[in-house]
């Protein structure tokens, strides 16, 4: 009886198999289909990927309440179940919008409107990573100063991360020490390139991962060493990776491998003075020699002939030694008059590059940036596309991990030429920032935590245009020397579009022992034009008094035709005679007072005082009045 029974049940489960593969026969196929378009988007878009898989697994085939095994799924209920999936996984969506392209027969691809939703809404910002909780650094520590300290504490703080701050005894009340989560002190104003400190200190709190922000100890490959050795993470590529790219001679050897163009110089560094000659001779005048581990515009002299080329070469083996404690020096053919643009990257740890466009850093004086844009007016769409895919060559050749920056020069004819690679987040990163809505020390930090970039180079568009100017607590009519005071008045600019990067405030102290950065001014608009008015409109806005500052030098290159029209190089400067017009746009001060000017001011203040106070105190009660006037009324009664 009990085999009797099992036979039958053996029996029913064959039918009731034929009959689901029969019923599965169209949603295979479909299936089949949707598996090979997602399988083809796995590299670029994992969570996409992963998301429909399983909803298609999970959702493709339903029971109804009739009690039908199968029923045609609807394509807006399919649709909706994928929205809600989304919307539960995915923060910051707009889910009304996501909703409406979803259920939209209008859009050709499946994918495309999970692409469109995931974009839609008025989002500022993007995330173009993923990064699970479980790796997400807890606590970082920040071995820098000033503006980037304090922005690499807002991102952190954004991501839930808990920051560590490092400083100098000169630094103990900035903006950076009152905002970071824990503070320690580490010396005096040399104290940023102690290592030895710094290590300890991350140990000591137990940091997964130290921030160099730019300068001081970012794009040193012996302190990343020490991090690696010491198992904290370094936000940025690895130790190998920045010696190959600090070393400009060994940088240019890797890019002629990976055929990205570079301009013809020395392959070796120059061994003598006389080495330096024989090259510059064959290689031909005029020629420019920099230092091998530099940056910045230190250990770099432009050489036009012979004569001048060993006091050069001198000069700059000294500046090279000082600024990096490394004196080699190499030579390149000197090109006149380019562009200089460079290429924001972000890499992940899987081999994953995009590019987010250009900036524009042409407007420079002795190879300090000061104005930047992006993106560049020199570039068009194919130009651009040319460009941004060999940066991305070059990058993924030295198997680059993290935020950085590949620099070209361009000449006359729109060749472009490789020059250097920065290892680290730039000054003038907000620039494309405002252009592409990401937030490149947030997405520098989730790399370095092991996240994966989540699309490709098709999903990074340009919003607008964005300007940056470097306003400096310098005096542009004196040889741009250091303007070193307090600051008594402060007041930034503000509307729409506008965005400072600073620790700058009514009483801060500009110190002597660090760079005269006050703040980077960043304005953004629809277009070029635009941004050029709103960066006037908010440089004639912005009132600093106690210092002198370069928003004059500014204003005067916002004014000038040829920068206006996009017509400029690297000798912008010396070429339209800005100092020159620098006068004009200088707020007209009042004469400081004497001493004996003040001590008349307020004495005259005090007597004035006294006297008014006096007058009151003189001045009958109403009270009392009230009261003679009743008692003359009784004595007349």
């Amino acid at each position: 009886m009990a085999r009797k029974k099992n036979n039958t049940s053996i029996s029913i489960k064959k039918r009731v198999v034929g009959t689901l593969n029969k019923g599965l026969v169209p949603v295979e196929y479909s299936f089949r289909l949707f598996r090979k378009a997602f399988n083809s988007i796995k590299k670029t878009a994992p969570l996409v990927h992963d998301e429909i898989d399983a909803l298609i697994k999970s959702n493709i085939v339903t029971i109804d309440k009739r009690k039908r095994i199968f029923k045609k799924t609807k394509f807006e209920d399919f649709g909706e179940t994928i929205t809600s999936s989304l919307i539960k996984k995915i923060p910051n969506v707009n889910e009304r919008e996501l909703r409406k392209i979803v259920g939209s027969r209008s859009s050709q691809t499946f994918m495309d409107m999970i692409a469109k939703g995931l974009s839609a809404g008025s989002i500022s910002e993007k995330d173009y990573t993923i990064l699970s909780k479980e790796k997400k650094f807890k606590r970082v520590l920040i071995a820098n100063r000033g503006e980037i300290a304090l922005r690499v504490i807002r991102a952190c703080r954004e991501l839930g991360i808990e920051t560590v701050l490092v400083y100098s005894k000169p630094d103990k009340n900035t903006l950076a020490v009152k905002f970071a989560d824990k503070t320690y002190c580490i010396g005096n104003e040399t104290s940023y390139l102690d290592v030895n400190k710094i290590i300890n200190i991350a140990k000591k709190t137990k940091a997964d991962a130290i921030h160099p922000g730019y300068g001081f100890l970012a794009e040193n490959a012996k302190f990343a060493k020490l991090c690696e050795k010491n198992k904290i993470k370094f936000i940025g590529p690895s130790s190998r990776t920045i010696e190959l790219l600090g070393d400009k001679v060994m940088a240019k050897k890797a890019m002629l491998k990976a055929k990205v163009p570079i301009i013809e110089g020395t392959k070796k560094a120059l061994k003598n003075k006389k080495h330096a000659i024989k090259v510059a001779r064959k290689i031909g005048y005029p020629v420019i020699v920099k230092a091998a581990a530099g940056g910045g515009g230190k250990g770099m002299r432009i050489v036009k002939n012979k004569e001048n080329l060993e006091n050069a070469y001198d000069s700059a083996v000294a500046e090279a030694h000082l600024s990096f404690g490394d004196q080699t020096l190499y030579m390149e053919k000197y090109i006149e008059e380019p562009r200089h643009i460079e290429f924001q990257i972000i890499a992940d740890q899987y081999r994953h590059v995009v590019h987010l466009g250009e900036r524009d850093c042409s407007i420079q004086r002795k190879h300090q940036k000061l104005v930047e844009e992006s993106p560049s007016p020199e570039l068009d769409e194919e130009l651009r596309e040319k460009m941004g895919s060999v940066a991305v060559r070059a990058v993924s050749a030295t198997k680059y991990e993290g935020a950085g920056t590949v620099e070209f020069l361009i000449d006359k004819n729109k060749n472009f030429y490789f020059m250097e690679m920065n290892t680290r987040i730039q000054v003038e990163h907000g620039v494309t920032e405002m252009v592409t809505g990401i937030d490149l020390v947030k997405e520098q930090i989730k790399l370095a935590s092991g996240a994966r970039l989540a699309f490709n180079q098709d999903n990074i568009k340009l919003d607008g245009w964005a300007i940056e100017c470097r306003v400096n607590a310098e005096d542009p009519l004196n040889g741009f020397s250091p303007s070193i005071g307090t600051v008594t008045n402060y007041i930034p600019p503000g509307g729409p579009g506008i965005r400072i990067n600073s620790i700058c405030h009514s009483g801060y102290k500009v110190l002597p022992h660090y760079d005269s950065l006050i703040s980077l001014l960043i304005c953004h608009g629809n277009n070029r034009h635009e941004a050029i008015a709103r960066m006037e409109r908010a440089l004639h806005e912005y009132l600093i008094s106690g210092v002198k500052t370069t928003i004059p030098f500014h204003l005067a290159v916002l004014k000038n035709k040829n920068f206006i029209n996009g017509h400029f190089t690297t000798s912008f400067i010396e070429k339209n005679n800005i100092l020159e017009s620098v006068k004009k746009h200088c707020r007209k001060e009042r004469k400081a007072l004497t001493n004996e000017e003040k001590i008349i001011v307020v004495s005259t203040t005090v007597s004035k005082y006294m006297e008014k106070k006096n007058h009151q105190n003189n001045k009958p009660n109403q009270w009392v009045m009230a009261g003679r006037q009743e008692a003359m009324g009784q004595e007349t009664n």
